[in-house]
């Protein structure tokens, strides 16, 4: 078998952009990179936005009702992290196979599998009879989870110049905030007007929102024409073996601990937060909801810059940028004095812009790392292991919470953000580089 060479660096204007049509107003502005998109761009970016986002709201359902959940099934701390880090282990798997899929089906028809199947399966866990079956249930959902952003950030980058490629992706990424922010509204609501015994399971039942998605991007969707041409020409398309091999297998092991490092710290945080809030600082569940919108908002706001950042810094510039910042908010966050909620109502703000901000970069840095026939492969593999790895992280802050207090355990997140910049030292810089 031959092997894949790596991608080729090449200036960002050494060839027309996908989409561009001539004006040079279309280069400037705040949203010069939408324009820059051709019409089927645009519909794969609405197709990709969307299902991140409820991607995202379907993965929240679990931490809002979390305390509930635990109530119910009478479980401790260390149970209830097993939940979330057994939906992270199994979407290791499930990306994985979703980017083989996408380099051999294509984008699309794996997009529309990924949703559908993270929609079914956090339905069924809203039926769940026993603590066992949610958790089969959750790490079932993984296997959807885990696929979709690695899926819909390909099928954007494979569109977008390489000019606007940072805030291209960053943009989608920040979908996440919006499906976050549904979830906290819809929980809020839920918990609000029925008892938690019931609110946890109507909770989930409201993850069938997806499946709605499915049929825009089955009608309205399509793969990038130049790309799926590249891929069906390639013999190597869909293969394992190839992102291990001579040219690739360096970067996959450093981008498989960048991803384990970013995102070991991020799910600390999404996981443990909501329970911190309620169990420590004594937050209502209105309380909880506004101490969010806080965290959420800076989230949205902190993917938009980031994405900026991305193209005007460079990946790893940016990301380390936003490491540093973030392991200094979860300390300031973490050791704010008892009776100072106004203060944690103030960080959260920052917190989730800058916790946010490191993944504008990883659409676009990754999908830029590999070429056309092992990108879904390539990508799918190193951010979802990296997904799988980090999963252990909140796991380990709830069976440290006991006696540490979920606070103190949350000082791991980090730790994980320490391990993101190390990783960096192995990987090249791509900011500039077209997708071949």
């Amino acid at each position: 078998m031959g092997t894949t060479p790596p991608p080729r660096f090449a200036p960002p204007d050494e060839r027309p952009e996908p989409g561009h049509r001539g004006d040079r107003s279309e280069e400037r502005g705040a949203f010069a990179w939408f324009r820059a998109l051709s019409p089927r761009g645009r519909r794969a970016f609405g197709g990709a936005f969307g299902g991140f986002a409820l991607d995202s709201y379907d993965f929240f359902t679990l931490p809002l009702g979390m305390v509930a959940i635990a109530a119910y099934f009478s479980l401790d701390t260390g149970q209830t992290g097993l939940l979330t880090t057994v939906t992270l282990v199994v979407s290791a798997v499930g990306g994985a196979l979703a980017g083989i899929l996408a380099d051999r089906i294509g984008r699309v028809k794996a997009l529309v599998i990924t949703v559908g199947t993270y929609a079914l399966f956090t339905v069924l866990c809203g039926f769940a009879p026993n603590y066992e079956m949610l958790l089969v249930f959750r790490a079932l959902q993984g296997l959807g989870f885990g696929g979709e952003w690695a899926v819909g950030a390909i099928l954007v980058a494979e569109y977008a110049s390489a000019k606007h490629r940072g805030r291209t992706l960053g943009a989608i990424q920040s979908s996440w905030a919006v499906g976050w922010a549904l979830a906290v509204v819809v929980y809020t609501l839920v918990f609000r007007f029925l008892d938690q015994d019931t609110a946890w399971r109507v909770l989930f039942w409201t993850g069938a929102l997806p499946a709605l998605l499915i049929l825009y991007v089955r009608r309205n969707v399509s793969d990038a024409p130049e790309a799926a041409e590249r891929r069906r020409e390639s013999a190597e398309k869909g293969s394992f073996t190839a992102i291990f091999g001579p040219g690739l297998g360096r970067t996959t092991v450093f981008a498989v601990l960048l991803s384990t490092g970013v995102q070991g710290g991020y799910y600390t945080l999404a996981t443990w937060v909501p329970t911190y809030l309620k169990t420590e600082r004594g937050l209502t569940v209105v309380g909880t909801g506004g101490y969010l919108t806080f965290l959420i908002s800076g989230a949205f706001i902190g993917y938009l810059t980031g994405g900026y950042l991305t193209d005007k810094l460079g990946r790893k510039r940016n990301i380390t940028l936003f490491a540093g910042l973030s392991a200094i908010c979860i300390f300031a966050y973490t050791n704010i004095p008892s009776g100072a909620n106004s203060l944690l109502l103030v960080l959260g703000f920052p917190l989730g812009f800058c916790m946010s901000a490191i993944f504008s970069g990883f659409g676009s840095f990754l999908s830029e790392l590999y070429p056309a026939a092992v990108r879904g492969t390539g990508q799918g593999f190193t951010y979802n292991t990296g997904r799988g790895l980090g999963a252990f992280f909140p796991t380990l802050v709830g069976f440290l919470a006991g006696s540490w207090g979920v606070g103190g355990a949350l000082i791991f997140g980090a730790i994980g953000y320490g391990i993101a910049v190390l990783a960096l030292f192995g990987l090249p810089e791509t900011r500039g580089r077209e997708l071949l």
